[in-house]
């Protein structure tokens, strides 16, 4: 019998090399079809290339690797592909900082193109990192979310939702990103806790002063009406009437809906287009108007008057200031609250409304949830997040992002009579 000896020290840059080039070539992780052994599949999510890998890849991936090697130990046919995520708006902002460009100062076919070459120069030194960790991945067989066999993929898929009547075009409020200046799925938020204040602010009605409790003061010249609960005595006599909104002089119902909190505020709500998903759905079910004040860059329109032009926040301290100086400031109370941002780059959401793509999936949500109890969940109380996720959807997804490098959604658009043309492209 041979003897094995190992060396005093463990030299990491020389032996790891060695051993990447030994399972390449003897081909350890590949996967070869072969129907006398149980195939074991992962639907592995793909990193996107958006920067280098970062401790949150390690750590994610090695839980797969640990499946597979596990699987391929007992003896099945493990496979186990290496993708990348590398289109859309991580892979933009990437190429926007290594090039120094903003692609809405460009044609789309440059940018395009830029970016093409920008991933064919990252992407081998992006998916080496992988190799790096000892990933047991089949990096023969990779796939690209952009590629043509994705993009034939996603539009055929789009083709097939569209005739089943699953996807289609809709003008309404849709949450958007000021600062990435797209459209935004209900899937990309993510909720922080940020320092704000309740304002309480004074309207009127016939003389008599009404107090409304908000954070958004930027928001009032959006107020479309005033809500209380229909059982809250202080304002049961108000049914009917309308209030005068401060130092903007125009007028709005008040109405009164069971979905408000009498607890919260003064009890008297602020309805806006649009500053929540309360808003939105208030706005549709009382078909009130739209007082739009703000434009897709996130500044104030003419509507705001002497503070058209302010961005958002600049344009919250002047009528706060405003306020103070006519008085119709009453007090502030400092407060944490809960706000969704965008999880790409952490700004805050808004809602604009615009002409987008979705697919319906609220009429779906039980056979969402009934799918789930068909899997098994480790750990198990990821199935609860899942539930949850679920059960809290309010709106259809929408699927249309406002992106130069991304695949196309094949519809073809008349401008003179609007009608669609739906077909691969």
């Amino acid at each position: 019998m041979t003897a094995i000896t190992f060396p005093e020290r463990y030299d990491a840059k020389e032996s790891e090399p060695k051993w990447q080039q030994y399972w390449e070539e003897q081909k350890i992780f590949e996967f070869h079809p072969d129907k006398k052994r149980t195939t074991y599949s992962v639907d592995t999510p793909p990193p996107t290339v958006s920067g280098k890998m970062h401790i949150g890849h390690a750590f994610s991936y090695t839980q797969q690797d640990i499946i597979v090697r596990f699987r391929r130990m007992r003896g099945d046919n493990v496979f186990f592909p290496f993708g990348t995520d590398d289109n859309g708006l991580p892979t933009e902002k990437l190429v926007e900082k290594n090039k120094n460009i903003l692609s809405t100062k460009m044609k789309r076919e440059e940018f395009v193109k830029i970016c093409l070459e920008v991933i064919k120069e990252e992407k081998p030194k992006f998916i080496q990192s992988w190799k790096d960790i000892g990933m047991s991945a089949d990096f023969k067989h990779t796939y690209s979310t952009i590629d043509v066999h994705s993009q034939i993929t996603s539009q055929a898929s789009f083709l097939d939702l569209y005739e089943k009547g699953r996807i289609f075009q809709q003008e309404s409020p849709v949450s958007w990103c000021v600062s990435c200046q797209t459209a935004i799925a209900q899937a990309e938020f993510e909720s922080v806790d940020m320092t704000s204040h309740f304002n309480d602010i004074i309207f009127s009605c016939g003389g008599k002063e009404l107090v409304i409790a908000t954070t958004r003061p930027e928001m009032i010249p959006a107020c479309v009406a005033l809500f209380y609960h229909p059982e809250d005595e202080r304002y049961k006599n108000l049914k009917g009437k309308f209030a005068k909104v401060p130092f903007f002089n125009y007028e709005v119902p008040i109405l009164a809906d069971e979905s408000v909190n009498k607890e919260k505020g003064t009890g008297l709500m602020m309805v806006c287009t649009f500053g929540d998903k309360e808003d939105v759905d208030k706005w549709y079910r009382y078909k009130l108007p739209l007082r739009v004040v703000f434009e897709k860059y996130g500044k104030m329109n003419e509507l705001a008057g002497e503070f058209k032009g302010l961005k958002i926040k600049e344009a919250r301290k002047a009528i706060l200031d405003k306020l103070k100086e006519t008085g119709a400031l009453l007090k502030q109370k400092e407060i944490v609250h809960a706000v969704n941002v965008h999880e790409r780059c952490k700004t805050e959401l808004e809602f604009l409304k615009t002409k987008q793509w979705y697919i319906r999936v609220l009429d779906k949500k039980e056979e969402l949830l009934e799918a789930a109890n068909k899997i098994t969940w480790y750990p198990q109380h990821m199935k609860v997040r899942y539930d949850h996720w679920v059960q809290n959807l309010n709106w259809d997804w929408c699927i249309s992002r406002q992106r130069h490098f991304g695949i196309p959604i094949p519809v073809w658009t008349c401008e003179k009579c609007g009608k669609h043309a739906v077909q691969m492209g």
